[in-house]
């Protein structure tokens, strides 16, 4: 009996013990698991989660060296609240614990990038903007205006003007179009309320109208205060049937051969953007208008200008009669 009494008594030890490593060894695992830090690659920074992945493989993905299946399972038993993974694309900081890194996937806080359209420039140049915007996927390289036309339902084939300047996020693999898309939805929306808007009694009839004369006024000035100034100039022009007279609508006509400079000639040729030749406004937007360039030309400023001229520093002179408009370019331009 009293051996018998001594087996079972070092059984019993022997379990005691090797419960005890177990539990060590559990909770020195568990320990490792918790502090883990997820592996970056810096040529690979980006981190990509498919559809009906997991997180218990998501875990050896993440990690430098493979996880035992069962430390993975006893671990994401004690976080339930890392189970239900989203699939996108994710991007984590070097030293990101693991346990951070599942809960931004659980959560779905993808990685976002972002392109900022400007205002001012033409679709060629947001084109280009788009082809070398990182992490975007390139459709329109080998297409045309009308073709893209098409693909966005528009029923124009010249796009200037229609898209709102604006800076808009993304995800990556995000297609070139599907930004053009909204920007081009957000144009609709916001010049839809502001048209409603609109002062009574100006001598623009449509929507795209306001978008051709908010163009111009957004190539004639970059000083926010001087854009409802610029559009009761043109407004007051417009009403006694006076042209335009805008450099920026003649630059556009002239197209590729734009060098940098506007001639005589220029001016003495015929396009349907030369504004010193045409009466009213040109056929198209001929840059993309901002929002404040818009809101200018809706409700412009109540003035009896019908001249300016460059001052310098962005900023112009404003005259109410030729002969006024003359000594400021005499002085400003001339330096006479």
């Amino acid at each position: 009996m009293n051996r018998l009494t001594k087996w079972l008594g070092r059984v019993l030890l022997l379990a005691i013990l090797a419960l005890g490593g177990l539990t060590a060894y559990g909770y020195q695992q568990w320990q490792q698991l918790e502090q883990k830090t997820v592996a970056t690659v810096a040529d690979k920074p980006l981190f990509v989660v498919a559809r009906g992945e997991t997180s218990f493989h998501l875990i050896n993905r993440l990690s430098a060296e493979p996880v035992p299946a069962l430390h993975r399972k006893l671990w994401l038993r004690f976080h339930p609240e890392l189970a239900a993974v989203r699939q996108g694309t994710y991007k984590f900081e070097p030293g990101t614990r693991l346990r951070d890194a599942l809960m931004t996937i659980v959560n779905g806080d993808v990685y976002r990038l972002q392109v900022t359209l400007v205002e001012g420039l033409r679709l060629s140049d947001w084109l280009q903007r788009l082809a070398g915007a990182e992490y975007m996927k390139t459709t329109l390289a080998e297409i045309d205006e009308g073709e893209l036309a098409n693909k966005l339902g528009v029923e124009r084939n010249k796009l200037e003007g229609l898209f709102l300047p604006e800076t808009y996020s993304y995800t990556p693999g995000d297609t070139d179009i599907s930004i053009l898309r909204r920007a081009h939805d957000e144009m609709e929306r916001f010049l839809d309320d502001t048209w409603a808007a609109r002062q009574p009694g100006l001598p623009i009839e449509t929507p795209y109208e306001a978008l051709i004369l908010a163009s111009i006024i957004e190539k004639e000035t970059g000083i926010a205060e001087e854009r409802p100034m610029i559009a009761s100039v043109f407004v007051n022009r417009l009403r006694r049937g006076m042209r335009l007279q805008t450099d920026p609508t003649v630059i556009y006509g002239i197209g590729e051969d734009y060098d940098g400079n506007i001639r005589k000639r220029d001016l003495q040729t015929h396009t349907p953007y030369n504004t010193y030749m045409i009466d009213g406004l040109p056929p198209t937007p001929i840059a993309m208008p901002s929002k404040e360039a818009i809101l200018a030309t809706l409700q412009p400023a109540d003035s009896k200008y019908y001249y300016f001229v460059a001052m310098g520093e962005g900023r112009h002179h404003f005259s109410k009669t030729l002969r006024e408009h003359n000594n400021a370019v005499r002085r400003y331009i001339l330096k006479r």
